[in-house]
């Protein structure tokens, strides 16, 4: 069956979503919109001509708004969000008052948390609302759900992620690849994990560890950052052990980065400069962004999960690898592709009705097998040992 889409913001992830869609998600057609037209155009375009049809319309849309948003979704059967984090709760509510599935990228806790507590208005009208699909959380969290089905007893989890530039420059050997304001949210506040069964939570740019990837990557280095985990610790509470999940940068990034948060560099709390009140962390990325931006340079995604546990009594350990560096034949990145598409096809789940209805977490609205098995399909390569 065909199926309309629509996608909320037509930046990197946006249109890398809408291709997947077109090209793998029996996608009728694909709204791309955007605050700004000429980028939903450019993004529907390069959509039309990957996909060697014309699948992508592009419309403009101010996502902070709810009566336009809710207009522009009425028709369509699934929504994406890929726009940031801090409007989702908004871009969800006008996806229910259309009567629309919604999934997003998340990336923020406390947002997603006031997303689900959507629950009864999008069960009432036989919804879904899923939110962080992306890729971790998203993926990281999917994979998690499907080690944690291998055991029945003694279970700990640990997802290991990053996106990092294949050719490092200094100072911190990292790059660009999603938005500034997203990864410094990342960077701040703190980690939700299970330890022994209980819920805690720990600093940020903390409990550094190595993780060895063998080749050309080497010895590349965890900390922890905030949002990782998602509702993955709570819906596992009870079940799971141990959780947690951890960023994996080169060596010497996790260093610099403390010191940016010890000096007060990354809060978001104003300070007063002279007659102005601004927030460090505006300034901070203003600096980063020109200094982050390779023109050319090329991105690869890493993203482990391993399980441990019992099985009918006997240990078993059990591990899922994605290593992706882009796709040179659709010019999407590493990190476009590994975020996009996973949501992208979540939202073809909803739309053909195999997602639980309600505003759930992934790791239990999702079935993770029949999710995994299918983004193979869709170009995700997924190493299980």
């Amino acid at each position: 069956m065909p199926f309309k889409y629509a996608i909320l913001g037509a930046g990197r992830q946006g249109a890398c979503a809408a291709y997947g869609l077109a090209k793998f998600g029996e996608a009728e057609m694909v709204t791309l919109a955007d605050m700004d037209e000429s980028v939903a155009a450019a993004a529907a375009k390069r959509v039309n001509a990957l996909a060697g049809r014309e699948v992508a319309r592009a419309a403009r849309l101010d996502a902070s708004d709810p009566v336009t948003t809710r207009t522009l979704l009425k028709g369509h059967h699934a929504a994406v969000s890929c726009v940031p984090y801090f409007l989702n709760v908004d871009v969800a509510r006008a996806a229910m008052d259309a009567r629309v599935h919604f999934c997003d990228l998340g990336g923020n806790t406390e947002v997603v948390e006031r997303e689900l507590a959507l629950h009864p208005e999008a069960s009432k009208h036989g919804l879904s609302l899923i939110p962080d699909c992306g890729l971790a959380p998203g993926l990281g969290n999917t994979l998690a759900a499907l080690a944690v089905e291998q055991f029945d007893a003694e279970i700990s989890v640990h997802v290991r992620c990053g996106g990092l530039p294949q050719d490092p420059k200094p100072p911190l050997s990292y790059m660009l690849v999603f938005s500034i304001h997203g990864l410094i949210n990342e960077y701040t506040g703190e980690a939700e994990c299970l330890r022994n069964g209980k819920i805690v939570r720990v600093p940020t740019i903390a409990e550094f560890e190595p993780i060895e990837m063998g080749g050309k990557l080497g010895t590349l280095q965890c900390a922890t950052t905030s949002g990782g985990t998602s509702t993955a610790p709570k819906t596992f509470a009870g079940r799971v052990k141990d959780y947690d999940y951890k960023t994996i940068r080169y060596p010497g990034h996790w260093d610099r980065i403390r010191t940016l948060l010890e000096l007060g560099l990354l809060d978001a709390a104003p300070v007063t400069v002279g007659p102005n009140s601004i927030r460090p962390r505006d300034v901070t990325a203003a600096c980063l962004i020109p200094r982050l931006t390779f023109k050319g340079d090329k991105d690869l995604v890493i993203l482990r999960v391993w399980g441990e546990g019992k099985k009918a009594g006997k240990a078993k350990r059990v591990q899922y690898d994605v290593l992706d560096y882009g796709d040179e034949a659709t010019g999407f990145t590493a990190m476009e592709r590994t975020t996009a598409y996973p949501a992208a096809l979540v939202a073809q789940m909803m739309a053909a009705g195999e997602t639980m209805r309600g505003a759930i977490p992934l790791e239990t609205a999702v079935p993770a097998r029949a999710h995994v098995d299918r983004l193979k399909g869709w170009g995700i390569g997924i190493r299980e040992s």
